[in-house]
């Protein structure tokens, strides 16, 4: 037993099914949270915030390819990323890249994914991964992963839920159950609930009772599976996503995705199919057991930088100059000019051609703020 009470069973041996795994990739969103690093042009996904030399984008396809193979790998991301994208990913191939024309949530981009490759490969089972968080243990991954494709190919919605190492008020969190019994999946539990991004109190109470794991967004099923849970909230959602599938791989896909894409329900995987699949009893969770980071604000990017300790100053950039005298937090800067602190804790100072962001890593979240007055102001220059 872990300390949380959490059962850490010994992993089984691969199991047939992972010869029938494709991964996906949703590659979308800005990371508001990470303005004015992040933008509409560049999202988080294409930049190297691990100093591994490469995009995080780049990262995912690594972790990835040795589970599923290259030719397995479908990445969903805007129109206007395409280009990026295959930059970084010249491997993957025309047939594997679907493009939204705007960011309709991880509902319809999952979904439309689903309906694509069971459409072309019927019995396939899915893992959804995205583009833009990190892992620290490729082989600890693996093995996770493969013990929720067991899951899958016996029915279940599984996930991957990280161990909590602190009480956390970013991320959701898995109410888990007892074990489930599926061979070649020695962790699984069922999970009787989520909650999205509980208080501070909250959250202490749950890392507490030994019974909660934060929720990665990782989510791995059958596709015929997926879409039947999804059928089940958002049925005109799942008819949309069906008749695009339809028409993709045929000269009709242009016209059947503008006539059909702008009208979907915009809405998080997590509402549509894992909520109610919970409650249904049909949700099952694999406990992991590597680092993991969804590098969700300048707080967490500081904490990744930094490997956790207190009281650094993180530098992030290939031509950042600093000066620092008893300071901590991080400095991102993609300008070259010298920056100097003095005696500041916990500083966030972000430094772009165009917009400079001083803030702490105590109000990191804050900056989503930001960005929605940019956009309401007009100010869309800057995003």
């Amino acid at each position: 037993m872990t300390d949380s009470g959490i059962s850490w069973r010994g992993r089984g041996t691969e199991p047939e099914a992972v010869d029938r795994f494709y991964s996906v990739i949703p590659a979308g969103g800005i990371g508001s949270r990470l303005w004015p690093l992040s933008r509409a042009s560049a999202p988080k996904f294409l930049h190297d915030l691990t100093g591994s030399g490469q995009t995080i984008l780049r990262d995912t396809w690594n972790r990835l390819a040795p589970i599923s193979g290259t030719d397995r790998i479908m990445v969903v991301t805007g129109r206007a990323h395409r280009a990026a994208v295959e930059a970084q990913l010249p491997e993957l191939s025309d047939a594997n890249i679907v493009l939204e024309s705007e960011g309709k949530d991880s509902s319809a981009a999952i979904g439309l994914a689903a309906a694509i490759l069971e459409k072309r490969e019927p019995g396939v089972i899915i893992g959804s991964f995205a583009a833009d968080h990190v892992v620290g243990d490729n082989r600890r991954f693996r093995q996770a992963v493969i013990e929720a494709v067991a899951l899958a190919d016996a029915g279940y919605i599984a996930t991957i839920g990280m161990q909590p190492t602190e009480p956390a008020i970013a991320f959701g969190y898995i109410h888990c159950g007892g074990p489930v019994t599926i061979a070649g999946a020695p962790s699984a539990l069922s999970v009787t609930g989520f909650v999205e991004k509980p208080s501070l109190e909250i959250a202490k109470e749950y890392v507490d009772s030994g019974s909660y794991l934060w929720n990665a967004g990782m989510f791995i099923a059958r596709a015929d599976r997926l879409l039947e849970q999804l059928g089940k909230t958002q049925p005109r959602l799942l008819a949309g996503l069906r008749e695009i599938a339809d028409a993709w791989d045929g000269p009709d896909r242009g016209a059947v995705v503008d006539r059909v894409w702008p009208g979907l329900t915009k809405i998080a995987i997590d509402y549509s199919v894992a909520e109610p699949s919970a409650k249904e009893g049909v949700l099952a969770v694999v406990p992991a057991d590597f680092p993991w980071d969804d590098v969700g604000d300048f707080a967490s990017l500081a904490k990744l930088q930094s490997g956790g300790r207190k009281n650094e100053l993180a530098i992030l950039g290939e031509h950042t100059r600093v000066l620092a005298d008893s300071s901590s937090g991080i400095v991102v800067s993609e300008t070259g000019r010298l920056i100097t602190l003095i005696g500041v804790e916990g500083i966030v100072v972000v430094d772009t051609p165009d917009a400079l962001l001083v803030t702490t890593s105590e109000h990191a979240q804050r900056v989503k703020s930001v960005v929605d007055a940019l956009k309401l102001s007009g100010r869309t220059d800057v995003l």
